[in-house]
């Protein structure tokens, strides 16, 4: 059964508007200091404040994880809408933005340890791309319903950065997902030289089997239970 995303997190906004692009989002915080923080990111139609990101940024916090899930500079710009051809590389940076400025502003300062990246479809891929080019930037990723393909066009793979990805990575992904199916993230998945695991979210589609303001049934949960023992 679905229900209301719940908002159980000391969540605040935030901005530094010193770097360009900018970081613009919310901390999610928990109760004391935090032990690893992690900088989430949205989709290419949606924004920080998606039910989904919103839902695992409490169930992290609630097991002591700091998140910041933050705006990607095209949203930032456009308030609707997808991110234009040439936004790729400019979002890319406000996620490298969005993690050193978690890192040495606010995270180091509160004691924590290890940052990590993730990101749902669009934000997702730029995670995996950014990291790719900064083999140092975060500990691991957490990725959410990989666009590995446009819908219908199997051929035309977005993979070409997987090879040179030496992070350790976490795929969560629906099994109806019309952007890549499990069998074939499982092949993509080989391309990647460090650790993976893909978590398959059974009758999903690419929202996870979140609608609206509803998320699907113990999915957050879940993705943090699978977040925890992929990075014990």
């Amino acid at each position: 059964m679905d229900s209301e995303t719940p908002s159980t997190s000391n969540a605040e906004p935030f901005l530094d508007a010193s770097r360009l692009p900018s970081v613009r989002g919310f901390i999610h915080s928990p109760a004391g200091p935090p032990r690893d923080g992690l900088v989430l990111t949205h989709g290419a139609g949606s924004n920080c404040r998606a039910p989904l990101l919103v839902a695992l940024a409490d169930a992290l916090a609630s097991a002591g994880f700091a998140v910041l899930c933050c705006d990607l500079p095209f949203r930032q710009h456009r308030p609707y809408g997808p991110p234009r051809p040439g936004d790729a590389g400019r979002d890319r940076a406000g996620l490298s933005n969005a993690v050193d400025c978690m890192r040495k502003a606010w995270f180091r300062a509160s004691g924590g340890e290890r940052i990590f990246l993730g990101g749902q479809s669009y934000g997702g891929r730029q995670a995996t791309m950014v990291s790719a080019e900064q083999p140092h930037l975060a500990a691991g990723l957490l990725l959410l319903s990989y666009p590995l393909h446009p819908p219908g066009k199997p051929a035309q793979l977005r993979v070409q950065h997987l090879p040179k990805l030496h992070v350790p990575a976490l795929f969560v992904h629906g099994t109806r997902d019309p952007f890549g199916s499990i069998d074939e993230m499982e092949l993509a998945l080989k391309l990647i030289p460090a650790k993976t695991e893909l978590r398959s979210v059974e009758a999903a589609g690419h929202d996870l089997g979140c609608k609206g303001k509803s998320v699907r049934g113990q999915l957050p949960g879940e993705v943090l239970a699978a977040f925890q023992k992929f990075f014990a």
